[in-house]
Formats: C-alpha cells, sequence, structure tokens
C-alpha cells in the first residue's frame, strides 16, 4: 500500500515539474525567437566578417613593428667589365661579376649571387605606435557597429512580430465581426421568412456579412505577409503566436522610473565615440610619417664567379658556383622623406577635422536619445492609460450588444439599430487593438534606446 502510494505521489510530481516546462515550449515568447536570428540571419555574418578583418588588419599594422628580411638569390650568364667589389642589390636588380681590366679566357662568365638582408626600425618618432593605435580603433568601431547592428536587429525582429501580431489580432477582429453578422444574417432571414421583418432587412444583414467576409480575406494576405517577413529573419517555416497574441491584446504594464542621462556605452554613441578616435590617432600617424626613421641594418652576400683569382675568365656554367666570396655589413640608416612634411601636415589637420565633426555628431545624438528617451517615456505611460479605456469600453459594448441583439430578437428594436450598436462594438474592439500596437511600439523604441529589450522579449 505504502509503495502504491509512493508510486502515485512520484508520478504526480514528475506530471507537476513537467507542466510547465510543456506548457513554457508551447507558448514561447519574443525572447525566444532572437538566438535563432542571432545564429543563422546572414546579416550577422556579414558584420562578423567585418570584425574578423579588421582584427586581421589590426595584426597585420602591428607586424610592421618587426625586424624587416628580405631574401633572394641569382644565376646569371653574361659580360664582367667593371671594378672589383662586394655590394648587396635589391631585388630585381643583377649582379655582375667584377674584375680588373685585364683579363684572359672567355668575354663572358656564369655567376651565382644570393643575400639576405635585415632592417628594423628602431626608432620613428612614434609613427608605427599610432598606426597600430589607428588600427586598433578601427576594429574596436567595427565592433561597435556589430553591437549596433544587433541592437538595431532585435528592434526590427520586435516591430515584424509586433506586426505580425496587430495582423493575426485584426484577421481574428474580421472574423469575429463576420460571425456576429452571420448570425444576424441568419436571425433575420428567420424573421423575414415568418413575415415579422420585411425581406429589405435579409438582403441588408447579408450585405453586411459579405462586407465582413471580404474585410478578412484582406487582414489573411496581411498576415501572410507579415509571416513573411518575420520568417525572413526567424529562418523557419512557421511561428506559434498563440501565447503571444493574448499577451499582445493583454499586454503588462512596464514599471518606468525617471529616465537618467543615456549612457556613452549604447552601441549608437560608441560607434560615433571610436570612429572619433579612429580618426584622431589616424591624424596623428599621418603628421608623424613625415618625421625621419632611424633603421638598424645587417646583411649577408654570397658571391660565385667564373672568373679566377688568375684573370682567368671561363664560360663553364659550373664554374659560376667557384671563386666564391662572403660579405656581411651591419650600420645604422636614416631615411626622411623631407619633401611629405607639407602634405602630411595637411592630411593630419583634416582628418582631427574629421574627429571633431564626429564628436559634434556624438553629443547631437546624444541630445537627440535623452529627449527622445524622455517623450517615449511619457507617451507609455499615457498609452497604457488608453489601453485599460479601451478594455473597458470593448466590455461594455459587448455587453450593450447582446442586450440589444436580444431586444431585435423580440422585435423591439429595428435592424439598422442592431447594425449600429454592433458597428459601435467593432469600432472599440479595433481601437483597443491599434492601442495594443502603439504600445507594444513605443516599448521596442524605449528599448533601442536603452539597449535593453528584456522586459519585451520576455513579456511579448
Amino acid at each position: 500500500m505504502i509503495k502504491a502510494i509512493m508510486t502515485s505521489t512520484a508520478m504526480w510530481f514528475s506530471l507537476a515539474v513537467m507542466f510547465p516546462l510543456y506548457a513554457q515550449e508551447q507558448a514561447p515568447t519574443l525572447g525566444s525567437l532572437w538566438p535563432r536570428v542571432k545564429e543563422n540571419y546572414p546579416g550577422i555574418g556579414a558584420k562578423r566578417a567585418a570584425v574578423d578583418a579588421a582584427d586581421y588588419n589590426t595584426r597585420a599594422v602591428k607586424s610592421a613593428m618587426l625586424p624587416q628580411v628580405n631574401a633572394q638569390a641569382q644565376n646569371t650568364y653574361g659580360t664582367y667589365e667593371g671594378t672589383p667589389g662586394a655590394f648587396f642589390p635589391q631585388a630585381g636588380l643583377f649582379n655582375v661579376s667584377g674584375f680588373p681590366e685585364s683579363s684572359d679566357g672567355s668575354p663572358a662568365a656564369a655567376n651565382m649571387f644570393g643575400s639576405a638582408t635585415v632592417e628594423w626600425e628602431l626608432f620613428s618618432f612614434g609613427k608605427l605606435r599610432k598606426q597600430h593605435e589607428a588600427a586598433r580603433m578601427r576594429y574596436e568601431k567595427a565592433v561597435s557597429e556589430q553591437d549596433a547592428y544587433l541592437l538595431h536587429l532585435k528592434k526590427t525582429l520586435s516591430e515584424r512580430y509586433i506586426n505580425l501580431l496587430y495582423d493575426d489580432a485584426k484577421l481574428k477582429w474580421t472574423k469575429k465581426n463576420a460571425e456576429r453578422l452571420d448570425n444576424i444574417r441568419e436571425i433575420t432571414s428567420g424573421l423575414s421568412a415568418a413575415g415579422l421583418r420585411p425581406a429589405a432587412d435579409s438582403l441588408l444583414a447579408y450585405s453586411t456579412y459579405i462586407q465582413a467576409m471580404g474585410e478578412y480575406d484582406k487582414w489573411q494576405g496581411y498576415k501572410t505577409a507579415a509571416l513573411a517577413k518575420v520568417l525572413e529573419l526567424y529562418g523557419s517555416d512557421t511561428v506559434y503566436l498563440s501565447a503571444s497574441a493574448e499577451r499582445f491584446i493583454k499586454p503588462r504594464a512596464i514599471r518606468l522610473t525617471n529616465s537618467g542621462p543615456i549612457s556613452d556605452a549604447h552601441p549608437v554613441l560608441d560607434v560615433l565615440e571610436k570612429e572619433a578616435d579612429y580618426y584622431s590617432a589616424s591624424g596623428e600617424a599621418q603628421q608623424r610619417s613625415a618625421l625621419p626613421s632611424l633603421s638598424l641594418l645587417g646583411g649577408y652576400a654570397y658571391r660565385g664567379t667564373g672568373i679566377k683569382s688568375d684573370g682567368t675568365a671561363s664560360r663553364a656554367w659550373k664554374d659560376g658556383f667557384g671563386n666564391g666570396t662572403n660579405n656581411v655589413l651591419v650600420g645604422i640608416g636614416i631615411t626622411w622623406n623631407i619633401t611629405s612634411l607639407h602634405t602630411s601636415r595637411l592630411k593630419g589637420k583634416g582628418l582631427r577635422k574629421e574627429a571633431e565633426s564626429t564628436r559634434f555628431l556624438h553629443s547631437q545624438y546624444k541630445l537627440a536619445m535623452r529627449t527622445d528617451l524622455s517623450a517615449s517615456e511619457a507617451k507609455i505611460r499615457q498609452q497604457y492609460q488608453q489601453l485599460s479605456k479601451t478594455e473597458l469600453a470593448v466590455d461594455q459594448s459587448r455587453s450593450a450588444y447582446e442586450m440589444y441583439l436580444a431586444r431585435y430578437q423580440g422585435g423591439l428594436i429595428a435592424l439598422t439599430e442592431l447594425l449600429q450598436i454592433r458597428s459601435l462594438l467593432e469600432l472599440a474592439e479595433e481601437k483597443h487593438i491599434e492601442a495594443s500596437r502603439d504600445y507594444w511600439m513605443l516599448l521596442a523604441h524605449q528599448a533601442e534606446l536603452t539597449s535593453d529589450f528584456d522586459f519585451l522579449f520576455n513579456n511579448l
């Protein structure tokens, strides 16, 4: 007996635990759509690729601080007029085996040359450091642009989902109106057949019903179009709306506090801040590019030639690898492009002005967003008040319609009066649906301004 009771208790406990999970699976919120959108939408992939590209560019600029190593190898055959000596030609320049004027043997000889050089820029007056700083700012700007894009995409998803719920509500509303009119049509037809109502009432009721069905067809198309827009982002075959549709019509009130200053960490403002920093660092790097560079130089060269030490020259190709010589060099070099002083200074000033312009734009955006947030919060408070009133108006209109319908069935009022009351009920329901849409749209706008979509994603 005890075992049976324990088994029964465990079963009921399992059902109690599983039911909320099952209900949660069957009642998704707007926020449940976002992970899939974030994972699969191609626009996000494009922004991620842009961030990776900026990261690779930062690494490439940083690698310029490392010693630059060049290597080359040559094997040539030609004349050897010239003077002896060691040299390190750049890649693409050919080496000739030099020797004293008096020489016996072939007028041309083979030779082999190979060299490696190292150039390390030891001091550049901060030019490379500023270039790396500008590249890093470009990377951070790309990251901020990705964050701003994700924020905007959240708003886009929210607006499309709200429009889908609005069209779904209007579709249900037109269906309900059509059912009411169909009921009136059936009652009127019965009364007309019994001779209690004129035949014109039956025609009028049928005409009004057909108009309602046409309106239903229109909103069916609107809902299909709105669903296609949501599925473009979501990337699935369908979206379940039953739970969200109920929350759309009867939304929860959001607890609003007095809005503080817009944070500089807001993605839109952060993009402008990073862009200004990028222009500023680029301007510094541009101006410093006109300053000289101090470099440490080093090199090693091997040369083989077909000319022997006694002056005898051989045209045989294998002899070009003989009579080898080795040379090394170490030194310090200064490079200064003096003619770029004026041009670099002007370009640097231009980039600094770009930074100044972007910072002014940052201040403008911040002020506009702060004002827009205050206005949005005031609208949300009053919009929720309107929702409460329109919901009450719907309840009262529905009760009045049921009373007038009963009076019409009893022959106390005419069809035109009943249809007028039904129109008032229809108008009250439509106003409530539109007020619900406006309320959720205001919340989506506020969420973008505060970069916080938690309430919207969890309550719709």
